[in-house]
């Protein structure tokens, strides 16, 4: 049977936000079965109108079996109780590892096309990411990402990674927190601002509004927080739109 045509016989169901994101990015409508509900909601998913034309689920096999998917997305571990349950009702799971570099999110593209039927789906966001690495900036700006309650990003990470194709270099810090002390007496040259649930009140976002965080001596630029949730392909973007920003 050709690619194009086992593609469009499958369903396919995501039970996580990070999966939802390789699924709505590569599967066509009729092929989505299901789609956690985490990505109906538009300050956790950035795709939420695309998330919002498929049945939601939150998060087990049981929510899926009346959509009779042919594949389950799962990311991290979904269970082993949960593939073979699927098993046995004809399904495949196709369990996504988290994505802990840059690398990971390319292979999980390939993944993801190859259980819908059709690898070259994959081919658009891969070039994508192949001109973004071809085309990453040579000198690099102490940066340091900045989210709710001052929470950052590791160094070593996916993170990290995603901010040096930016031309970013994210300061290691401990305990991945900044601390008020770091900001007034070495603030980074580029502070990256996470707008995550920015207008949620909440302990993290009092935090953000110290004075020493509103009047840091730094370009400030701003992050999608959502798309950062998973590290997945929507960093692309990300990445993109930050490398206009530094300009």
């Amino acid at each position: 049977m050709p690619a194009s045509a086992l593609a469009a016989a499958l369903s396919v169901a995501s039970l996580n936000l990070c999966t939802d994101e390789y699924l709505l990015l590569l599967a066509r409508p009729q092929e989505i079965a299901s789609v956690s509900f985490l990505s109906q909601d538009p300050q956790e998913s950035p795709l939420w109108r695309l998330a919002r034309g498929h049945r939601p689920n939150r998060g087990s096999l049981e929510d899926v079996l009346a959509a009779k998917p042919d594949v389950v997305l799962t990311v991290g571990g979904g269970g082993r109780a949960t593939s073979l349950i699927a098993g046995r009702l004809g399904m495949k799971v196709v369990d996504l590892p988290p994505a802990m570099s840059v690398n990971d999110v390319s292979a999980n593209l390939a993944r993801v096309a190859q259980a819908l039927g059709d690898p070259s789906r994959a081919a658009a966001w891969q070039s994508r990411l192949t001109r973004l690495r071809a085309t990453a900036p040579k000198a690099f700006t102490d940066g340091i990402w900045l989210g709710s309650g001052g929470s950052t990003l590791s160094v070593p990470s996916a993170g990290s990674e995603w901010l040096r194709l930016a031309g970013i270099r994210q300061r290691a810090l401990s305990g991945d927190r900044v601390s008020l002390e770091t900001l007034l007496v070495r603030p980074p040259s580029v502070l990256v601002e996470s707008r995550y649930r920015s207008a949620q009140m909440s302990r993290g976002a009092v935090w953000l509004n110290h004075p020493i965080v509103r009047n840091v001596k730094a370009k400030r630029v701003s992050a999608d927080g959502r798309a950062w949730t998973c590290m997945g392909p929507l960093l692309i973007g990300e990445v993109e739109r930050l490398r206009a920003q530094l300009r």
